[in-house]
């Protein structure tokens, strides 16, 4: 099987770590990782912003960059969800106006493909004990997209119980949005802020030393909002707490 990394903008940008947990991750699983270095942004923030012809190109790109794989992994449920469902949606648009009518045909042969890292460790794998070790206490976060859009359900807490040492606490209102959603905490910022603040009070309330989330974009939202309250658990992407061994605890 031919994987390869989505690693998204956010984590390209500033949580690079985040990629390298994946690769150690999947290669401790058997699998061979490819990193396409013509990947670039999937076009959300475009398209969010109502730029929708300015998101084509981006499609064209991002299907035929990850053309001859037979998976594309992302440790981001809102791009996995960006390209799952609206990719699709963009390309009959474009078809129905009468441009770039070979795009519905491009992403329909890629999309299919894409695979948050949950989806693709437990559907793909079959994996759910993935070797880890991480002796804290942790809360998980369930963001938005992975959880309304994707419907990675339980996927992810599956994996976190499997892991050794770890404690999964409750986090009070998880399924509350985190505040962030991309270009809303720039339109809406006192709506963002109160949002997150409510947020960051419930991982408190929950007892975790740590914060756990499947998207960096959230992490960084509650992770700030920590920083100018003055503490909190640690905000970590699923992926480094999966990633993390007895000899080498992220």
């Amino acid at each position: 099987m031919r994987v390869a990394l989505f690693i998204t903008c956010v984590n390209d940008a500033l949580y690079p770590g985040t990629g390298r947990a994946v690769v150690t991750l999947l290669e401790r699983l058997g699998v061979q990782v490819d990193f396409p270095a013509e990947q670039t942004c999937c076009g959300q923030v475009q398209y969010n912003t109502g730029y929708r012809h300015q998101t084509e190109p981006l499609v064209r790109r991002f299907a035929t960059v990850f053309a001859d794989y037979d998976a594309v992994v992302t440790p981001s449920g809102s791009c996995a969800a960006m390209v799952r469902e609206h990719y699709p949606r963009i390309a009959r648009r474009a078809a129905d106006e009468g441009r770039n009518g070979e795009l519905a045909e491009l992403a329909g042969r890629t999309v299919p493909k894409v695979h948050e890292l949950s989806e693709f460790l437990l559907d793909v794998l079959r994996v759910e004990d993935v070797g880890a070790y991480f002796p804290y206490t942790v809360a998980y976060h369930p963001t938005c997209h992975s959880l309304r859009l994707l419907g990675v359900g339980d996927r992810p807490t599956r994996l976190l119980r499997a892991v050794r040492g770890l404690d999964l606490v409750e986090l009070p209102g998880a399924e509350e949005c985190c505040g962030f959603g991309g270009t809303f905490s720039v339109k809406n910022p006192d709506v963002s802020a109160a949002m997150g603040a409510d947020k960051v009070r419930n991982a408190v309330d929950s007892g975790a030393r740590v914060l756990c989330a499947a998207d960096n974009s959230c992490l960084m939202h509650i992770g700030g909002t920590m920083s100018r309250r003055g503490g909190g658990p640690r905000v970590l992407h699923l992926a480094e707490i999966l990633a993390s061994t007895e000899g080498n605890v992220t």
